[in-house]
């Protein structure tokens, strides 16, 4: 089947194939790493995760790269308050950040392959910048210097705003070295308290947007197949990208494909930083199966809002509680993972994750309805594959009902579970019904199934 993704740059879905049928290439706008990032932040490695995985399958081979923003005025804030160097600050977040997202599942085939730092990168901003300010398409202010938005006629079509709609959505400087409020800074000046690197209009920084263009284009070249980011970032930054990144390559694309993914909500009201209502994935995924997180975050179709709460994540639980229980029936049966078509076909719809998920789970029921062993390994090696294409079901069940506990009480547990057994084999029901009601006590439930007794911790 073919590759249909939507196209936030046309407002259709369209079918994909790279420029190069050997070598697709994808930039996915990474953190500003000051702090902690909230599970929004999330939202984009992990569904454009499983569209990394997905084009390796399909193309063999994706140059993927996700950048870090590790020079900025709110890192700058938050090194002066501690007195230490960015670094210290940066190294330390983006280590954090490794950290979350691996536990979120994003790693191996949904990693990006390449993790492109702003500060690393000083030369190839102030390159792509010079070649700006000699097409006419930037200049020197005071210091500054500033993309001239008249200068590019394209400006706006990716988030198709009017002048002034841009405008006040940009909540741009007034400023008055600008020739139009519109123009926005690729460079800046820094004072002697503030992190600077030297360039031909003096010591200073680059802005936000001109890290990207030119990390892009140092990684991936000049035109690339797919730039994905949140939808909040569809403007300013990434309409400022495409103006700057086309005219310093002579009118070329700078992305074929833009894919944006919805916010996430939280008490009715998009999460971030700055209205307070944000969950840090680096806590939730000390307190929650970082699995269930990540089942929760492919719930709803990316383009779409969701809505995240306990409830969503309580929910996660459960399903992957019944997934697995699945796989511990069929323990013993031997199979090999193989991606369902059906799995594929959901994927290929524009990353339809809730329709894969929704196959995941027609599948598990048939494998616990199944009779022979051949159809029990058939489903199994699917539900597997089918796993193994969204990043869940990939740990051993017994790993997963182990959660959270010590080896030490799961081995009394599985004694008691055991004695439980021999005593209604003895016919000592007695015995059988106080140690059911002993593991009920302690959030233990137990469920007989043709396999065996299987036990869970109930969660509070």
């Amino acid at each position: 089947m073919d590759l249909h993704l939507y196209n936030s740059l046309t407002r259709r879905i369209e079918p994909f194939m790279p420029q190069d049928p050997a070598g697709p290439t994808m930039y996915l706008c990474g953190p500003t790493v000051y702090n902690y990032v909230h599970i929004g932040n999330a939202r984009g490695p992990v569904v454009f995760g499983v569209l990394a995985a997905l084009l390796r399958r399909r193309f063999g081979h994706l140059r993927y790269a996700r950048n870090i923003t590790d020079v900025d005025d709110k890192i700058n804030a938050a090194a002066k308050e501690l007195g230490v160097p960015i670094a210290t600050i940066t190294d330390k977040y983006a280590a954090a950040y490794r950290q979350d997202m691996a536990a979120l599942g994003v790693s191996g085939a949904f990693a990006p392959d390449i993790e492109p730092a702003a500060t690393a990168h000083m030369p190839q901003m102030i390159a792509m910048i010079e070649r700006l300010i000699a097409d006419g398409h930037a200049y020197v202010a005071e210091g500054h210097v500033l993309f001239s938005v008249a200068s590019f006629p394209g400006y706006g079509k990716l988030s198709r705003r009017d002048t002034d709609e841009m405008l006040a959505g940009a909540r741009v400087e007034v400023a008055p070295y600008k020739r139009d409020p519109g123009d926005f800074v690729l460079w800046k000046p820094s004072s002697d308290d503030l992190p600077g690197w030297d360039s031909p209009w003096g010591r200073g920084r680059p802005g936000w947007h001109i890290e990207c263009s030119a990390m892009a284009e140092a990684h991936l070249g000049e035109t690339i197949d797919i730039h994905a980011g949140g939808v909040d970032l569809q403007f300013p930054h990434h309409e400022n990208e495409v103006a700057q990144s086309e005219c310093a390559h002579g009118g070329k694309p700078f992305a074929r494909f833009w894919l944006h993914n919805g916010m996430l909500n939280f008490g009715g009201a998009k999460m971030a930083k700055s209205v307070g209502n944000i969950q840090r994935v680096h806590e939730l995924v000390q307190a929650h199966p970082p699995e269930a997180l990540r089942y929760a975050l492919l719930s709803a179709h990316y383009r779409q809002p969701l809505e995240w709460s306990d409830g969503l994540i309580e929910q996660s639980v459960r399903t992957l509680d019944r997934l697995y229980g699945t796989l511990r029936d069929l323990t013993d049966v031997e199979a090999a993972a193989t991606i369902p078509a059906s799995i594929e076909t959901a994927l290929c719809d524009d990353l339809n994750t809730p329709a894969a998920l929704a196959e995941l789970a027609r599948i598990a029921g048939e494998a616990r309805k199944a009779g022979s062993n051949e159809e029990k390994a058939a489903l199994k090696a699917q539900l597997l594959g089918a796993g193994r294409a969204l990043g869940l079901l990939q740990q051993d069940p017994a790993a997963w009902f182990a959660r959270g506990a010590g080896s030490d009480d799961d081995v009394r547990i599985q004694a008691l579970v055991d004695e439980r057994t021999e005593a209604k084999k003895a016919r000592d029901f007695a015995r059988a019904d106080a140690i059911r009601k002993q593991l009920a006590d302690e959030g233990i439930l137990l469920e007989d199934t043709p396999q065996g007794v299987r036990w869970v911790r109930k969660r509070a």
